[in-house]
């Protein structure tokens, strides 16, 4: 298939892992790096088509698939999200890629993060965009009715598969720049929400519905960041839901040390709102 990118040809291929095929796409050669997309409705690996030019062209071999459940690989008989973190090294495996460098968006971002703090010495960086469930929490009561509002809205998609106008608002509801949304881009993001996508997407919805309160152990994810052996670089959108500027604001302000990034004019879906200033500032990150 051809991307936006006339000197990049990124190739559409399948492995089979676990029983499912899982379909990928590729490009490029040099240290690998691993693209992994979030969780919302339509997401799949075609979400790094801006993103995989620009690395290609610095040297690297990108490698983006669609997880179990979503864009065209098959649908797992179990939807939890454990399956899918576990994917993620099962892939490098399976491709030959050995020691890798992890680019992760929304929910994969805390995937990512799990597994450099078990395993380092088998990721080279870790790229984060727009992971909320990093972030620190706020004022328990106004983060609340924010969260609050997101989870209606996602559980209002869980009960119709959505229209193309339905997947035009929430590409809108994500992203700052609407004049990204093309025909093409609306095209290809509803074919990822509908069928069996829309199906697996109502089950995990279900899931997460039913799943109780967790208690939390130990410290949370973002007080970890000084166990993080892996070089790391974190970006997020000033715009982006769930007072997410605030919560970064406060996670520099309590780790200093941390990498991190805040993009004007970027909601949540950073891979698109912000692919220049995502190039511009994990290229060189990934060449350190």
């Amino acid at each position: 298939m051809d991307d936006a990118s006339p000197n990049v040809t990124i190739q559409e291929k399948s492995v089979v892992i676990d029983g499912m095929k899982i379909r990928y796409l590729e490009a490029g050669s040099g240290h690998p790096v691993m693209l992994l997309h979030g969780a919302s409705l339509g997401s799949s690996a075609d979400v790094f088509l801006r993103n995989i030019p620009p690395l290609v062209a610095a040297g690297f071999r990108c490698i983006a698939f669609d997880q179990p459940g979503f864009g065209l690989s098959d649908v797992p008989q179990d939807h939890s999200g454990k399956v899918r973190v576990q994917l993620i090294p099962k892939v490098a495996d399976a491709l030959g890629l050995g020691k890798i460098a992890l680019f992760a968006h929304s929910q994969s971002g805390s995937m990512a993060w799990q597994l450099c703090l078990e395993n380092p010495q088998r990721y080279s960086h870790l790229i984060v965009l727009g992971t909320g469930s990093l972030l620190p929490p706020l004022d328990e009561k106004k983060q609340g009715l924010d969260m609050a509002a997101q989870q209606r809205l996602e559980r209002r998609m869980a009960h119709k598969e959505p229209t193309i106008d339905d997947t035009r608002k929430l590409l809108e509801a994500t992203l700052f720049h609407h004049e990204l949304i093309t025909d093409h881009e609306l095209d290809l993001r509803h074919s990822r929400s509908i069928g069996k996508n829309f199906e697996a997407f109502v089950i995990r919805s279900d899931m997460e519905a039913d799943a109780p309160a967790k208690v939390q152990k130990g410290p949370e994810a973002w007080q970890r960041v000084d166990e993080l052996k892996v070089p790391s670089i974190l970006i997020y959108g000033k715009e982006d839901r769930a007072n997410a500027f605030e919560r970064v604001t406060l996670w520099k302000e309590k780790y200093p040390s941390i990498n991190l990034y805040i993009i004007n004019g970027c909601k949540h879906l950073v891979p698109w709102d912000a692919a220049d200033d995502v190039a511009r500032l994990c290229i060189p990150f990934l060449k350190g």
